[in-house]
């Protein structure tokens, strides 16, 4: 007979208010809009849950900022972040993967004019697996506005150390956001639909020192840098243990970062001949996954420098990104050693 375990349930709503006591200086503007965020979560997740149903799978039939295809939901999803985080009060600019320049929120109150706060998010990573029933997320980063900036870029053209909060949300089989507040702390959360809350279930994620899964595109080999390549061929050949390295690759970043940072290992999208400065964008999906990263106990580098020293040039700037555990990571930054007299522009 299933037995019921006395267990105390923490919303991430009650999580965020526990964290505000330990800062004494804290208005509660952050609260605020770590609310928003997770808000416009729930309504995404609402949707992809049931895309199929109401006609949002498929083509918008037009391009964002980057030349890519957009689909429905996210253009959709993109609105959704952005009505929520505006009517937090709390956000003076936002960056977006779908908008080509930077969204300044226009203050409706005395109050809302001392905003200072600024998030990059891309709203729905993965989309093109949407269709197909594949797992997709969102991904935020948010910064505190910067006080001598000229014009709203500035707050964002700033590097990875300035970030105060990231996290993500897996849309799948269940909808899972896992965040950091810095401290060496990440937490993940799972939502109840029942309830319509966040329900901490893995608190205080760290990801193992080492993992024996490696998460790469192989499809792009003959296309990557030497040093990429050497590092892979040593994956397939290794053995520890009697065991060899094993892939694991779905193609969405955020359910791959995911399996990676609970279960260890490395996730890498490097350069390629056709990217030769990578293809992530650097503000809102390499800074916000670096940092929970190494909040967890892992790290994130291009292979030659730490992701988080990067100081974007664009608002939607790219790099080259390996992630995951301490010893995986460590060990490609040895080979981008090797070779670094062979290394593409992205590396130096």
């Amino acid at each position: 007979m299933f037995e019921q375990k006395d267990t105390e349930f923490i919303t991430l709503s009650r999580f965020v208010l526990d964290e505000q006591k330990w800062h004494k200086e804290a208005t509660g503007d952050l609260s605020i809009l770590l609310s928003s965020l997770q808000v416009a979560c729930k309504f995404v997740e609402s949707i992809v849950r049931k895309a199929g149903l109401v006609g949002m799978l498929g083509e918008e039939g037009s391009v964002n900022v980057q030349g890519e295809g957009q689909k429905k939901l996210d253009v959709l999803a993109n609105k959704l972040f952005i009505q929520s985080l505006k009517s937090s009060g709390c956000v003076a600019y936002m960056v977006s993967e779908e908008n080509k320049d930077v969204i300044i929120v226009e203050p409706k109150s005395e109050c809302d004019k001392n905003a200072k706060y600024c998030v990059a998010f891309d709203p729905i990573d993965g989309s093109s697996n949407i269709d197909t029933g594949i797992n997709v997320g969102t991904i935020f980063g948010v910064f505190r506005m910067k006080e001598d900036a000229k014009n709203p870029e500035d707050s964002f053209l700033v590097s990875g150390n300035n970030i105060i909060v990231a996290g993500y949300c897996m849309y799948g089989s269940s909808c899972n956001l896992v965040i950091t507040l810095g401290n060496n702390n990440v937490n993940g959360f799972t939502l109840n639909p029942s309830l319509g809350e966040f329900i901490l279930t893995h608190p205080n994620i760290r990801t193992p020192e080492h993992g024996d899964t490696y998460s790469i595109n192989e499809g792009k080999y003959t296309k990557w840098d030497e040093a990429t390549k050497a590092y892979i061929d040593f994956l397939k050949l290794h053995q520890e243990g009697g065991k060899t390295y094993a892939s694991r690759y779905i193609g969405s970043m955020v359910a791959d970062v995911h399996r990676t940072l609970m279960s260890g290992g490395i996730f890498a999208y490097p350069v390629d001949s056709e990217n030769t400065n990578g293809k992530l964008r650097t503000l809102y999906e390499s800074f916000p996954m670096a940092f929970l990263c190494e909040q967890a106990g892992g790290k994130a580098t291009t292979g030659a420098k730490r992701v988080l020293d990067i100081v974007p040039r664009s608002i939607h700037d790219r790099c080259p990104i390996f992630l995951g555990s301490k010893e995986n990571v460590e060990t490609v930054e040895e080979f981008f050693e090797i070779y670094s007299n062979n290394l593409t522009p992205a590396f130096r």
